[in-house]
């Protein structure tokens, strides 16, 4: 049974998690170095971040080639013209575009949904991994396959009431530049409508990244510990961040400094190594790998911040006692 919703627990702090987690990636990663075992927790980290780009980072931007384009004096691309173009095309092509349109739709919804169940038996295997000290991976996908599932129904709901709210702000969006560029509206007047719709986009925007955050940070703990399904597990994270409001806001602003700390020290560790860990951190898998002390800081302070509101959110094991002395042994 979860502890009382009431009940003040002493000492949560959001920096405590930070030496603990550290000490969390050293055991789990380091003590000892085994290639074998970051492989295994790497493929859990993985497929927990599957399709969302958390393998590495991407910097596009090139300087030279800017500077090139400026000097040239080329004149700026005519936006007019181009949508000219492709409205032209696309009118005269409707017959095959289409359908071709309709499968790369069906294809791309099935490969989402594909990943989306992935990612929930991933972020299991990983918490077991972590939370456990156990480079596995069959053991957590076949133990707590009714939890993965139930995470993924919560998600794919999610996504869909997502793309609800968010595809009519897009399209209106898009509908905006079209005014633009095929009626020759006032750019001020289409501003005035397209504004607060971008606003509205990042406002629902922020609201799904929240409740992702909560669901990955805090969710997937309790479904783990209480072995219960996702919409119990949220029923009582609800009542736990109403209970504590200013603390969970305060995790989550404190979220935004551990990640700007983590870019700049992956950028460090870039740089320091001429940009070949950048190429290897984009490739697929092996950027997971690499970045695996990372991911286990990550995962482990949010396990060990949850902790603090009680021992029923523990989800690490309770350390192991001695053995008892042999009967008949004399006392140390």
């Amino acid at each position: 049974m979860p502890p009382s919703i009431n009940a003040q627990p002493a000492n949560v702090s959001v920096t405590a998690p930070i030496g603990l987690a550290i000490e969390r990636v050293k055991l789990v990663l380091f003590r000892p170095f085994d290639l074998g075992r970051w492989l295994t927790i790497g493929l859990g980290a993985w497929l927990a971040g599957l399709g969302r780009g958390g393998g590495g980072f991407n910097f596009n931007y090139s300087p030279g080639s800017h500077q090139g384009h400026v000097a040239s004096g080329s004149a700026p691309p005519d936006f007019r013209a181009m949508y000219d173009r492709a409205h032209t095309f696309v009118m005269n092509n409707l017959m095959w575009i289409i359908p071709l349109a309709i499968v790369i739709v069906l294809f791309l919804l099935a490969l989402g949904i594909l990943m989306a169940w992935l990612r929930a038996h991933g972020n299991f295997m990983f918490l077991h991994c972590v939370a456990l000290n156990k480079a596995e991976t069959s053991v957590p996908w076949n133990k707590l396959g009714k939890q993965s599932n139930s995470l993924f129904l919560f998600n794919l709901l999610l996504g869909f009431i997502g793309m609800l709210l968010a595809l009519p702000m897009i399209v209106l969006m898009v509908l905006a530049g079209i005014r633009i560029l095929n009626h020759g509206q006032p750019i001020m007047r289409v501003l005035l409508t397209l504004v607060p719709l971008v606003l509205m986009f990042l406002a629902v925007a922020l609201v799904f990244l929240v409740i992702h955050k909560l669901t990955v940070d805090f969710v997937v703990p309790i479904m783990f510990v209480r072995g219960s399904k996702c919409r119990a597990a949220w029923s009582e994270l609800i009542n736990l961040v109403t209970a504590h409001v200013g603390r969970f806001v305060l995790y989550l602003l404190f979220q935004i400094v551990l990640a700007l700390a983590t870019f700049v020290l992956v950028v460090m560790v870039i740089f320091c190594t001429c940009c070949v860990a950048g190429c290897l951190m984009i490739i697929p898998y092996i950027g997971t790998v690499l970045l695996l002390p990372v991911l286990v800081f990550k995962r482990s302070y949010s396990l060990y911040y949850l902790a603090q509101y009680g021992p029923a959110y523990d989800a690490f094991p309770p350390p192991e006692s001695p053995p008892p002395p042999l009967s008949g042994s004399p006392p140390q």
